[in-house]
């Protein structure tokens, strides 16, 4: 798979839930919920700023990040749900 995003955005893939609860019981897959965590895959260069700077972006590929729940656009490729954010949707990096 070839994707680069632009500007400021991310491509992330879900991570996979966990199959049980915490206390021990099986999840259907009709009761899961979208997970709110994923690693990025790519990145784009960043964004530019109001005089013409290019602002770095702050995460990178492979790290685990955690976003907002309605946040991005959903997009398959080679049958793996992807979404793609805005670097401002991402509220941490996990394990830093």
């Amino acid at each position: 798979m070839k994707f680069k995003p632009l500007r400021d955005r991310v491509l992330v893939k879900y991570s996979e839930e966990a199959e049980k609860s915490e206390g021990g019981l099986y999840i259907p897959e009709t009761a899961k919920e979208k997970p709110q965590r994923g690693e990025i895959i790519a990145i784009g260069p960043g964004r530019v700023t109001d005089d013409g700077k290019l602002q770095k972006m702050d995460v990178k590929a492979g790290d685990i990040v955690l976003f907002e729940k309605y946040s991005g656009s959903k997009i398959t490729m080679d049958s793996v749900e992807y979404l793609i954010i805005k670097e401002d949707d991402i509220l941490g990096i996990v394990g830093k």
